[in-house]
């Protein structure tokens, strides 16, 4: 697997339950998902691993089994542009691999995970081979494209309420993030990273979607109430003048260790 050598020496054989959350095996007629359970494996990656680095040519087909990770580039200023989060059941990096061209971002565990990889010929035979896996893959990339068109408005907005429900709505996209549910295992200051604000910021705007009804901080995590209703919210925002707790445009904020956040985070999946 891509990565540290670390990360690699940590691939295994994937277990059967590990298997059964892998979104696209389902589309796959028996052969088909005979052949790849033999050929997919699994790794456990820590804080901070790169699973996937710029300019590295890509040897699997990466999904998150379990944990939370981010796709991030470095600007020209130094600083770091995160472009989505990638929660379980979330696989990426498709286009990637089907160019067999050098990774343009990064891809880093923010928390302890387990990461399932598909080796590049695998995937390749898949796609010669398969109607479902074209489907699935055909899916996600109309799905990213999609994400990627929403990242480019919310980019453009001065408005840190809708920068989170944007962000919100992306990780619970059930196309994507098949393995996410009504629940959302991250921390304040994780999802702070991931939109490019403080957590104080982003603990404002939880509990102004929170009075709305729209989800619920629970211990570890978010609960989505209404998704429909969250994404009405977020498209409203569109047009909701910024508060006057926003920055102004240019400005970064700090996250809590003090290091300055870059204020234009695409959250977008690169197809």
């Amino acid at each position: 697997m891509s990565g540290s050598n670390t990360l690699r020496d940590r691939v295994r054989p994937a277990a059967e339950a590990e298997l059964e959350g892998i979104p696209w095996l389902p589309a796959l007629t028996p052969a088909e998902r005979r052949r790849a359970e033999a050929a997919l494996v699994v790794g456990e990656a820590e804080v901070g691993d790169l699973v996937c680095r710029v300019g590295r040519s890509p040897t699997y087909w990466f999904g998150v089994v379990e944990g939370l990770l981010k796709m991030s580039n470095d600007s020209a200023d130094g600083g770091s542009v995160t472009y989505t989060g990638v929660p379980p059941g979330g696989w990426f990096g498709e286009g990637t691999v089907m160019k067999r061209e050098p990774y343009r971002y990064n891809i880093q565990a923010l928390r302890r995970s387990v990461v399932a990889g598909l080796p590049i010929e695998s995937f390749h035979w898949l796609l010669d081979h398969s109607i479902g896996f074209n489907r699935f893959v055909m899916n996600q990339l109309n799905e990213r494209l999609g994400q990627f068109i929403a990242a480019l408005e919310i980019d453009r907005l001065n408005n840190p309420d809708a920068r989170v429900a944007r962000n919100l709505v992306s990780l619970f996209n059930p196309v994507l993030y098949p393995g996410v549910g009504e629940v959302l295992r991250i921390t304040q200051q994780e999802l702070a990273y991931l939109v490019g604000l403080s957590r104080q910021r982003v603990n404002e705007a939880l509990n102004m979607l929170a009075a709305q009804g729209l989800i619920r901080v629970e211990y570890g995590g978010l609960r989505v109430l209404d998704l429909p209703g969250l994404r009405a919210t977020a498209m409203m925002s569109r047009k909701a003048s910024p508060s006057s707790s926003t920055p102004a445009h240019g400005d970064s904020e700090k996250d809590a260790h003090g290091a300055k956040q870059q204020p234009r985070n695409r959250n977008s999946s690169k197809p």
